[in-house]
């Protein structure tokens, strides 16, 4: 049984067709309208209906010549843009006939929302829109014509570039043949098309519709993209508050189509995603939740989304897990994505310090944030919480394995018991994270991102560091292996090498073989040379956020981690003579 199977459903006749208009959820909440692309029928939302029916008046319907929706007659001149907005228009006094709706889009459900959103019968009947991967034809003319008129190399190699992606509009264009592949050889792969190019789980979608679908939708192209685009409205201005979700990955879309459009669409708030071009199959949850923040949002009076930070049309509502987030590196990155949006949960073996970091964490621009106190090297405190989260939270979107503790000695100063506890943190720590949390990414199929902190030390050789050099190159061996593993489930992962950052990890680190008035003296010393190279660590939250926006396997920071690194490339003989120098410490 699908998810649509269980919804109501409804007939509804307009403009010389019947459309099937399908609905969940309460209908005294805000209503929200999901139109499909091409070739789909409503089933493509299927997924983000069920996550937004709980809060919302979910409407989604097929539309004409599509799914369980009849065809206009003659097909030629039946999906132009203004018989698709009276199609709209229709649904949306059936189902609110009292309150405007929330619009959302896909593909060519995108290109005609954008029309139902500029032109002037509309107004009052939108609420807000959000749009993903289907620009206004519009907008396209005029940005095309921009290029045009006033050519540089930048743009016209974006002209070359959107031209070849939009390579299957000229194919739609072309008679007989689009009906007949659809109807024929690729109609019967389309299926296993999406799976393998796309990633995209099979179930409910595509329907056993979709030949006739996609023939007919060739009509949606041939009735409006070659006139719109010639003739571009100069009034299309949008009358709603409206969110665009750029899937970065889109092989039909350049980014670059949206260059501008706040000139279009005055209150906008932007939002990207690393996924392709079918987003509500392979990406529900995200969507679900930006719909739904962006919904709440407007009906709060709100026309933008509050995150102004760096990132935040990347990170704003998702939810990263940041360890030994109480002070240093860990607390800098929470901060770092509490400040672009993103809903935050800090994890520190020091409950207060967990708890001071998350209640920061809220007033500087998390939506939401939650400490929670947990010892890394704890095996079963970290499955508890792996479960705790998951369940109270939701799967996390991007993982910071930040916790380590710092040991300095020589080998054979070094005990069993000094190697068991560094391994413990600064290895199995991370190993535990990845584990748990890099399951539950894998297992939901949407993607993600793993961060793990190594350090410098991991490719630079030290007489004085072996274990912590060696739990540190382990980390990055891992990173890399994992990053190999999980990239076919859109899941990246980042080894992230600071170098020398003024945190208080030398106040707490242990010296081997020294005693306990020594001991201190060395901590001393080592903070004072941190604190005299002070790099902070919101610079390496900085670099953590770009690891994950760039998908970067490893991140040397500081530019004596950048030069070792190198080095250890192309110079490692240079390295290990280096590490003979007994250090001053």
């Amino acid at each position: 049984m699908t998810v649509l199977e269980g919804a109501r459903e409804r007939r509804l006749r307009t403009g010389g067709v019947e459309l099937c208009v399908a609905e969940l959820g309460d209908p005294r909440r805000p209503t929200v309208v999901l139109v499909h692309g091409y070739p789909d029928s409503k089933e493509v939302w299927s997924e983000v209906a069920a996550r937004l029916a709980g809060r919302f008046h979910v409407v989604l319907y097929d539309v004409r010549g599509h799914g369980r929706s009849t065809a206009p007659s003659p097909l030629r001149g039946g999906f132009t843009l203004e018989k698709l907005t009276d199609d709209f228009l229709a649904v949306a006094d059936a189902v609110s006939p009292d309150r405007p709706v929330h619009l959302v889009g896909h593909d060519w459900g995108s290109v005609q929302s954008w029309e139902f959103v500029t032109v002037k019968r509309t107004e009052g009947r939108i609420a807000s829109f959000t749009s993903m991967s289907g620009p206004s034809l519009d907008h396209f003319g005029h940005w095309i014509n921009k290029r045009l008129r006033r050519p540089t190399p930048r743009r016209v190699g974006q002209l070359l570039g959107q031209g070849a992606k939009s390579w299957y509009v000229y194919l739609l264009h072309t008679p007989v043949l689009p009906e007949l592949a659809w109807r024929g050889p690729l109609g019967k792969r389309w299926p296993g098309i999406l799976e393998r190019l796309e990633k995209v789980p099979g179930g409910d979608y595509p329907t056993p519709s979709l030949p006739s679908d996609a023939a007919h939708g060739a009509w949606l192209y041939r009735d409006n993209v070659r006139p719109r685009l010639r003739r571009p409205r100069e009034d299309a201005y949008a009358h709603a508050p409206v969110q665009l979700i750029t899937p970065l990955g889109d092989a039909f879309l350049s980014e670059r189509l949206y260059d501008g459009l706040e000139q279009w669409a005055p209150s906008l708030t932007r939002r990207t995603l690393p996924a392709k071009h079918w987003v509500p199959r392979t990406r529900p949850d995200r969507l679900a939740d930006w719909i739904t923040e962006f919904v709440t949002a407007t009906e709060d009076g709100r026309s933008e989304i509050a995150a102004n930070g760096r990132y935040a049309d990347r990170f704003g509502g998702q939810l990263v897990l940041v360890t030994g987030a109480g002070s240093g590196i860990g607390r800098a990155t929470a901060f770092a994505f509490a400040e672009a949006g993103a809903r935050v949960v800090a994890v520190d073996r020091e409950a207060e310090a967990a708890a001071r970091t998350a209640e920061l964490c809220r007033l500087i621009g998390a939506p939401a944030a939650w400490a929670e106190a947990v010892d890394v090297s704890d095996e079963q405190a970290m499955e508890k919480l792996a479960a705790r989260v998951a369940a109270e939270y939701g799967v996390v979107d991007v993982l910071v394995n930040n916790a380590g503790i710092g040991l300095s000695g020589s080998f054979f100063d070094t005990t069993p018991e000094d190697w068991k506890k560094v391994l413990d943190v600064n290895l199995w720590g991370v190993i535990h994270g990845c584990r748990l949390f890099g399951r539950q990414m894998a297992e939901r199929g949407q993607g993600g991102h793993i961060v793990n902190t190594a350090s410098a030390a991991a490719f630079q050789p030290s007489r004085v560091l072996p274990a912590y050099a060696t739990s540190k190159a382990a980390v990055l061996i891992l990173s890399e292996c994992l990053r190999a593993e999980l990239a076919d489930q859109g899941i990246g992962v980042t080894a992230i090498c600071p170098g020398l950052v003024n945190t208080n990890i030398t106040s707490t680190a242990h010296f081997a073989g020294v005693d306990a008035e020594e001991e201190k003296r060395r901590q001393q010393r080592a903070a004072r040379l941190y604190g005299a190279r002070n790099y902070p660590p919101e610079k390496v939250a900085d670099a953590v956020l770009e690891a994950v926006v760039r998908n970067r396997a490893v991140v040397p920071v500081t530019p004596e981690a950048r030069g070792a690194h190198l080095v250890s490339r192309f110079a490692p003989r240079v390295l290990r003579r280096l590490a003979r120098v007994k250090p001053p410490l």
